[in-house]
Order: structure tokens, then C-alpha cells, then sequence
């Protein structure tokens, strides 16, 4: 996954737990760490990428981001987006072929609050 890292602020840090859990799960990602207000997710391999996404809970307004995840096949941004979806998450973009270039198939969801996460499959 060619995610360093990243930060997002949530609203509530059960909700996200839960909706992150199911949405990554495609990727092979997991709860990390949690040491509330925050929570990380990641792979766990104890590797680099251990941990790229945090959470954090905020009083302040949150201003919206977007996270593209690149995914190894058409079937990993199907699976995304259905987990996704199942897990509270409103559609922002069915998995399809886009016009940002050839073979480029993605699948965008709205998190809990309002994040534009992103799966796709760039074939060669």
C-alpha cells in the first residue's frame, strides 16, 4: 500500500473504528493501535506501512479529504466498496472505468464524516 501516512479528524472514534475495520479489511488492513482520542490502521506486519492512517477525534469543524487506495485487481475495489457500503458508508461513485486515464477502474465511498476514500485498480 503506497500510503506513508495520514491523518484524518473524525467525529466519533467508535463509529470510525467500525467503519474502517470493514472498509480496509479488502486490503489487509486492521486495527493497529488505539490509545483513545486516536486509533491507527494498518497492516500490523510491523513493517513501514504498520500504522499509515490515524484518527483522531475533534471538536473542531472537519474539513473534508480524500484518500485513494491502490488496489491489486478489479475484484479489491469491488470488495472495498461493498464492505464499505455495508458498513455505513454512502456511495459516491460505483466501481467502474473512470476518464482519468486508461484502465482505470475505481470505486468512491463517503465516510461517516464526509472523507472521500477511494479504491482503484490501474490495469497495465
Amino acid at each position: 500500500m503506497p500510503i506513508s501516512h495520514a491523518k484524518l479528524p473524525v467525529s466519533d472514534l467508535g463509529t470510525s473504528r467500525a467503519f474502517y475495520a470493514a472498509a480496509l479489511a479488502p486490503f489487509g488492513w486492521r486495527l493497529v493501535w488505539e490509545k483513545p482520542p486516536a486509533l491507527e490502521f494498518g497492516t500490523g506486519d510491523g513493517g513501514e506501512d504498520d500504522g499509515p492512517i490515524a484518527f483522531e477525534v475533534t471538536e473542531a469543524p472537519i474539513a473534508r479529504c480524500h484518500i485513494a487506495f491502490a488496489a491489486t485487481s478489479r475484484t479489491q475495489v469491488d470488495a472495498f466498496y461493498a464492505a464499505a457500503i455495508a458498513a455505513g458508508g454512502a456511495d459516491n461513485g460505483a466501481p467502474g472505468d473512470r476518464p482519468y486515464g486508461a484502465h482505470y477502474y475505481a470505486a468512491f465511498v463517503l465516510d461517516p464524516d464526509g472523507h472521500n476514500l477511494e479504491a482503484v485498480y490501474k490495469a497495465e
